[in-house]
């Protein structure tokens, strides 16, 4: 990846995901799933080395909650600051070993990103009291858009069916793991103050706010035009038209919807009721689960 452009890394890892095995196109470690492709052993065993630095700008988003859209977030108000933010995914266990003694000695200050769960996150970024933006979405839209994500997508095996795909979704038979164990993980870190921890629900409602809200976490000085064009340039239809240019034809791969409620043209009752049920057990009672406001966005 490093000597490649983010258009031709992809169209690389493409060719190699129409030529692999649906099998082969996910392997489990430590009994949870990861690409095969876009996150081998070789990625993972070398994060233990990366050190974090206090000032690094970090994301971390379970799998279709809303990553890529605040990378694009994030990559204009760093812009706007005057940083310079390489052109390629910056989710951290994409990043081969040589991509991450490149990102080692890249300048202050950095975007890193990461599905991984909490626990697996490299522990220099504890000790280095990196600030952490986390991005949830319900779980109901997220495992439509990953269901959705998952048969476009070449690098990880064909789900099909949603019945298939929904099972493996609640047993956390999916690339990155179980969506609930990420809440859990992250439950515990709900008033660490170097974690932000934001909906994609309530960045549709009011990305000014959240411009704002994520720019101050940050520390990064914006005027009030400046957040309001960065908020105009970053809705989801903006980033969605913008992305035909930056990721070619993985775009429609990328950005689908992104629309709140989806849910309701896939879920059967019953499979509905088993959501229902899940999250009650897992996240009833707890602060991350009253943030996502599961009876607003998923009864």
């Amino acid at each position: 990846m490093s000597g490649q452009t983010f258009e031709q890394s992809l169209k690389s890892s493409i060719e190699r995901g129409m030529n692999m095995k649906d099998e082969e196109k996910l392997y489990k470690r430590n009994g949870i799933l990861y690409s095969t492709i876009m996150s081998p052993p070789a990625n993972l065993d070398a994060l233990k080395d990366l050190e974090a630095r206090e000032d690094d700008v970090m994301l971390v988003a379970y799998p279709k909650c809303g990553c890529n859209w605040m990378v694009g977030v994030l990559r204009k108000i760093m812009t706007t600051c005057g940083y310079t933010v390489p052109d390629r995914p910056p989710l951290i266990e994409f990043y081969p070993p040589d991509t991450q003694k490149i990102v080692a000695q890249a300048p202050s200050r950095r975007l890193l990103a990461s599905h991984l769960h909490p626990d697996d996150i490299p522990v220099s970024f504890k000790t280095s009291k990196t600030k952490m933006l986390v991005v949830f979405r319900n779980p109901k839209d997220t495992a439509v858009s990953y269901y959705h994500f998952t048969n476009k997508n070449p690098v990880l095996p064909n789900a099909e069916s949603w019945d298939k795909f929904f099972s493996d979704f609640i047993t956390g038979e999916v690339g990155w793991g179980s969506y609930f164990d990420h809440a859990l993980g992250w439950e515990k870190h709900m008033d660490d103050p170097n974690v932000l921890i934001v909906t994609f629900e309530e960045l549709k409602e009011n990305l000014l706010e959240g411009v704002k809200k994520i720019a101050d976490f940050f520390s990064f000085t914006l005027t009030d035009e400046q957040i309001k064009a960065i908020t105009g340039e970053s809705t989801f239809r903006a980033m969605q038209s913008s992305s035909e240019t930056s990721h070619g034809n993985f775009a429609s791969i990328i950005f689908r919807k992104g629309e709140v409620g989806d849910w309701k043209n896939h879920f059967s009752e019953a499979q509905s009721k088993q959501m229902d049920e899940e999250f009650k057990k897992k996240l009833s009672g707890t602060k991350l689960g009253a943030k996502l406001k599961y009876e607003k966005y998923c009864q």
